[in-house]
């Protein structure tokens, strides 16, 4: 690694800037792999791969592994879960807590802040999610699997995303972003699906713990308390009477990110000039350093730090986990074809493949024809196809629903089998469209959209261009 660029860079001071043969050969690779778009959705399909490799090998091995029970005890208090409710109760309100950061992140400073700028997005989600779910329970209507109307709904942001990112520039920059933004909104409706249909016999004691934690959260913060360790109780406790309650545990996750505060404590502070007021004194002590380390942070809002912080772990460990966990089905050929045959796979499969596409492309052409919303630059109507159908791509929150739909295994292995099903070919033919309408563009349109890729994807090239 070329020293003069990374001297001045966190990584030029530890083991991973080093020249040592493993960091070279290893661990370098796997940073720069790590700050690519589609890093999470390779990881996420690593996992699921493994997960079917493993359940096909040895069926009781994996069912037996993901059944042990860990739990926790604390004088009188005993909580034992297994490897397998950990993960779904416990990591994934993890992953919850960060999608709550990011969506109220974009409808107090992003995307869904501007009614106009986010109609198209909202519109389209809203379509997204109805559509699906109509289908599905046509298909399913009195049968055992009508609990499940709600799994084609969802569209998984990192495999969406992640798809229509491997085209690059070729996709104009205002596509990812509204295909970004209805992925948030989903997910806002998916929450909201989970917390309405999907909580079952409900302890309103405990759901009454669970509101006065979140409160409490609320008024410290309010109150301008700074000691992160009691929101940390605070939270665990949330979780844990949210938990007992019989709502799922994960919408404590997406209450406590809509708690966060997005405004900076210190928003007049000039990270700039308290750095350069250090610099000019002849006596440094560490106090001072500590003083000046404590503006500079508290100068970039608690819910933008707490998303850079948390969001590798969400994206490169707890989905991994979550489908290595979720994500086993029988590859037999009885199995597969009596998941074919179920009403359920049927279901699923065209809710997440027909459904989402007409249910995005149409609202999303609705609105801008009855001019409730405009058309992002550079976006023609085969783009707004190829994004419907990228939305279909379902995979970890369907899976998830899936798991909340049905106690029958047998019946989220059907489900599952759709959503793999639906998720594969949604990802081919989404690729096809784009492709075939970036094909169409002019050369200055192509050259406008790499400017807005740089412009807005920006990285760290000095430091990716050292990296051997």
């Amino acid at each position: 690694m070329d020293q003069s660029t990374t001297e001045h860079h966190r990584w030029g001071l530890t083991w991973l800037g080093s020249d040592r043969l493993l960091a070279r050969r290893v661990a370098q690779p796997v940073a720069r792999f790590l700050r690519i778009e589609a890093a999470s959705g390779v990881l996420l399909l690593l996992g699921t791969i493994v997960a079917l490799i493993w359940f096909n090998a040895t069926s009781h091995g994996y069912e037996s592994f993901w059944s042990t029970e860990a739990g926790v005890s604390l004088g009188g208090f005993h909580l034992e879960l297994t490897l397998h409710e950990w993960v779904n109760d416990g990591l994934m309100a993890l992953f919850f807590f960060v999608v709550g950061l990011e969506i109220k992140r974009e409808m107090v400073t992003g995307e869904l802040r501007e009614p106009k700028a986010a109609a198209l997005p909202i519109i389209a989600a809203l379509g997204g999610m109805m559509a699906p779910a109509i289908i599905y329970s046509a298909v399913n209507v009195g049968g055992v699997g009508s609990k499940g109307w709600a799994i084609p709904m969802a569209t998984d942001i990192a495999f969406a995303v992640g798809v229509v990112s491997l085209l690059g520039s070729r996709v104009p920059v205002q596509l990812k972003l509204f295909l970004l933004t209805l992925a948030v909104a989903d997910d806002l409706g998916g929450i909201a699906v989970i917390a309405t249909f999907y909580a079952s016999g409900i302890s309103f004691a405990w759901l009454a713990a669970a509101l006065g934690s979140l409160a409490a959260m609320y008024l410290i913060r309010r109150a301008r308390v700074w000691f992160y360790p009691a929101y940390v109780v605070l939270g665990v406790l949330a979780w844990y009477f949210m938990f007992r309650s019989g709502v799922h545990a994960t919408i404590a996750g997406v209450i406590a990110g809509f708690l966060t505060p997005t405004s900076p404590l210190h928003p007049e502070i000039d990270p700039e000039a308290v750095a350069d007021r250090l610099e000019g004194r002849e006596e440094l002590s560490a106090a001072n350093v500590r003083d000046a380390a404590f503006l500079i942070k508290e100068a970039v809002p608690v819910d933008l730090r707490l998303t850079n912080l948390l969001l590798p772990w969400t994206s490169y460990v707890v989905i991994p986990i979550f489908a290595l966990a979720n994500a086993a089905i029988p590859l037999n050929g009885t199995a597969l074809g009596d998941a074919v045959s179920s009403r359920i796979t049927l279901g699923v499969f065209l809710g997440l493949l027909v459904g989402k596409t007409v249910g995005v492309s149409g609202a999303a052409l609705a609105a801008i024809k009855l001019k409730v919303a405009t058309r992002p630059r550079g976006v023609t109507n085969l783009h707004l196809l190829g994004a419907a159908i990228a939305a279909g791509i379902g995979f970890t929150v369907a899976i998830f629903v899936s798991g909340l739909a049905f106690d029958d295994l047998v019946l989220q292995e059907d489900a599952k089998v759709g959503i793999f099903a639906a998720s594969l070919s949604a990802a081919a033919i989404s690729l096809l469209v784009l492709s075939t309408a970036a094909r169409r563009a002019t050369p200055a349109e192509r050259a406008m959209e790499e400017a807005a890729e740089a412009e807005l994807f920006r990285t760290e090239p000095s430091l990716d261009a050292s990296l051997p």
